[in-house]
């Protein structure tokens, strides 16, 4: 049975990037995968920054680990995640850190996502897998080290 980060990350939303000239740059790249899969509405991007303006950057989980997000309603239409790997990284505030892992998810209610937070927990639980994601030398790489761990933690 395949685990719910395999069942919600297809292979073409995972990217890497050298880098972006802010972090509101890094959000429409991480997050463009889905829209242009019609996963999320374009406005969902506006939503993750503006959400940050008004909350601060919320979704920085830890050094070089971001999971954005809105709400469902400001966008999304699928469940979906997508990955981007920054080679340079991304600083939501000036003090840092620094992000080289966003992942995006959309979600279209509260309840649907809770077990592949599950799994992205155990496997960001671990600094080195970050620091693996980080050092992917392609997204075909960076995208096995996805499902291959959320397999091993299943």
């Amino acid at each position: 049975m395949a685990n719910a980060i395999e069942s919600m990350l297809k292979r073409e939303n995972v990217q890497i990037w050298e880098g972006a000239d802010s972090w509101e740059e890094a959000v429409k790249v991480a997050v463009t995968p889905l829209v242009d899969g019609g996963f999320v509405e374009d406005r969902y991007i506006q939503g993750i920054i503006d959400n940050a303006a008004e909350f601060g950057p919320y979704f920085v989980i830890c050094p070089d680990l971001a999971l954005l997000h809105a709400r469902p309603e400001q966008g999304a239409l699928k469940t979906q995640l997508a990955v981007t790997v920054m080679r340079e990284p991304v600083f939501f505030k000036p003090e840092g850190p620094g992000v080289r892992v966003l992942v995006t998810l959309a979600a279209t209610d509260s309840n649907s996502h809770i077990e592949v937070m599950r799994e992205l927990a155990t496997m960001f639980s671990d600094p080195a897998t970050i620091e693996a994601v980080a050092c992917a030398a392609d997204a075909d790489e960076a995208y096995r080290l996805f499902v291959d761990d959320a397999e091993a933690s299943a």
